[in-house]
C-alpha cells in the first residue's frame, strides 16, 4: 500500500521544481526590460508598481469569483510591516538599477539569503549551523570585493542602495516568518506606496518612457507570474531548494544586459560575484544534504 507514495512525491517534486524555475528564469529578465524601457527614474517606477498592483488587484478578485478560501491582500499588522519593507526594497532596487551595474546589482542582491539567516539568529532565535556562519562571512568578503571596486567610480551609491533592498527583502522574509502567515498579496500590494511616492515625483520632474511596451510587460506579466511562482515554490520543494532558483537572476540578468547593451562586468564585480555564487550554491547544496539525512536519520528511528 505505501509502493504508490514514491510515484506521487516524485510528481510533486517535478511539479514544484517546474514552477519555481519558471519564476526564476521569469525574474532574470526584470533589469533587461526596465533598461529597455528607456525611461526616467521615477516614471519607470511608477509604471512597473503601478501595473503589478493592478495585476494583484485583478488575480486576487478572480481568485475570489471562485474560491473564498483566499488569502487577505494585507493580513493585520504583520502584513502592514512586510508590505512597507518590500515597498521601500522596491524603492532602493530601482534606484540601484540606475545607479550601479547591473552585474553589481544582482551578486549584491544575492547576499539577502546570508541576511534573512541572520536575522532569524538574532530575532527568531533560529541559531544558524557553522556552515551558514562561514558562509556569510565568505560573502562579506564578496561584497566588500564589488563595492570597494566601486570607490570613486560613482556607482557607490547605487552598490549601497543594492545592499539596502537585500536588507529590507530578508527583513521581509523574517517578519513573515515570524507571522506565519500568507504574505504571497501583501509582497504585490507593497509597490502601491512606491508606485504614489513616483506619480508624486513625476508630476514634478516629468514623464519620459521611450519604450513603454517593455515597462507594461515588465508591470503586468513578468513581476506577477515571477512572485506567484516563487512563492509557491515552498509547497512543493525544500527551501534551500527554492532559494537556489534565485541564483537565477544572480547569473542570468548580467549576461542579458551584456548581450543587449555590451555592458561588461568588472574583472573584480566578477570576482566578487563569483565568490557570492559559489558560496550560495555550495551553502544551498549543503542545506539540502544535511536535509536529506536527517530525514533519513529520523526514517530510521521512527520507521513507517
Amino acid at each position: 500500500m505505501k509502493a504508490p507514495a514514491l510515484p506521487e512525491a516524485s510528481n510533486t517534486h517535478l511539479k514544484g521544481l517546474a514552477l519555481t524555475a519558471l519564476g526564476g528564469m521569469t525574474l532574470t529578465i526584470d533589469i533587461p526590460l526596465i533598461r529597455l524601457a528607456d525611461g526616467d527614474h521615477w516614471p519607470i517606477l511608477m509604471v512597473r508598481s503601478g501595473l503589478t498592483v493592478l495585476a494583484a488587484l485583478v488575480i486576487w478578485s478572480v481568485w475570489r469569483m471562485f474560491s473564498r478560501d483566499v488569502p487577505a491582500l494585507v493580513p493585520g499588522r504583520h502584513g502592514l510591516a512586510v508590505a512597507g519593507l518590500y515597498a521601500l526594497a522596491n524603492i532602493t532596487f530601482i534606484g540601484a538599477v540606475y545607479n550601479t551595474s547591473t552585474a553589481n546589482l544582482v551578486f549584491i542582491l544575492a547576499f539577502n539569503s546570508m541576511f534573512a539567516a541572520l536575522l532569524s539568529w538574532i530575532f527568531l532565535r533560529e541559531r544558524p549551523r557553522p556552515a551558514t556562519i562561514i558562509a556569510m562571512f565568505v560573502m562579506m568578503a564578496g561584497v566588500l570585493i564589488i563595492v570597494g571596486d566601486s570607490v570613486g567610480t560613482g556607482n557607490l551609491a547605487g552598490d549601497l542602495m543594492a545592499l539596502a533592498s537585500a536588507f529590507l527583502i530578508a527583513s521581509a522574509i523574517t517578519v513573515s516568518r515570524a507571522s506565519k502567515r500568507d504574505m504571497g498579496f501583501a509582497a504585490l500590494m507593497a509597490v502601491a506606496l512606491p508606485f504614489v511616492l513616483a506619480a508624486v515625483m513625476t508630476a514634478r520632474t516629468g514623464y519620459r518612457i521611450e519604450e513603454p511596451l517593455w515597462i507594461v510587460l515588465n508591470g503586468a506579466v513578468v513581476m506577477p507570474l515571477a512572485f506567484f511562482c516563487l512563492a509557491n515554490g515552498p509547497k512543493f520543494l525544500s527551501g534551500p531548494e527554492v532559494a537556489m532558483f534565485y541564483l537565477l537572476e544572480t547569473v542570468l540578468a548580467p549576461v542579458w544586459v551584456w548581450l543587449i547593451f555590451s555592458e561588461a562586468p568588472t574583472m573584480q564585480s566578477l570576482i566578487g560575484g563569483s565568490i557570492l555564487v559559489a558560496t550560495l550554491i555550495a551553502h544551498s547544496l549543503w542545506q539540502i544534504h544535511a536535509g536529506r539525512r536527517r530525514r533519513a536519520a529520523a526514517l530510521m528511528r521512527h520507521p513507517m
